[in-house]
C-alpha cells in the first residue's frame, strides 16, 4: 500500500500518481509559478487529491481517501 497524489488546475489533471517526494516538489514549484508568472490559473485553481494505491498480486488499484462527491478527472 502506498500513498499517491494527483494535482489539478481547475478541472484539468496536470500530474497523476506522484509519490510523496514528487508531489511535494511539484506542488511547491506549481504554487511558485502561478504566483510569479502570468498564467491562466490562480492559486485558488490549484488542488490535489491524496489516494492510497493497493497492490494485489501484481494488480494496482487506487482508493480515494477523500469522500465521494466530485469527479477525479
Amino acid at each position: 500500500m502506498e500513498k499517491v497524489y494527483h494535482i489539478y488546475a481547475k478541472e484539468d489533471c496536470l500530474y497523476n500518481n506522484l509519490n510523496e517526494k514528487q508531489f511535494n516538489k511539484t506542488w511547491e514549484t506549481l504554487n511558485g509559478m502561478v504566483g510569479l508568472l502570468h498564467t491562466d490559473y490562480t492559486l485558488e485553481d490549484l488542488s490535489y487529491e491524496e489516494c492510497i494505491r493497493h497492490h494485489y498480486g501484481g494488480v494496482n488499484t487506487v482508493s480515494r481517501t477523500e469522500p465521494d462527491g466530485a469527479d477525479s478527472y
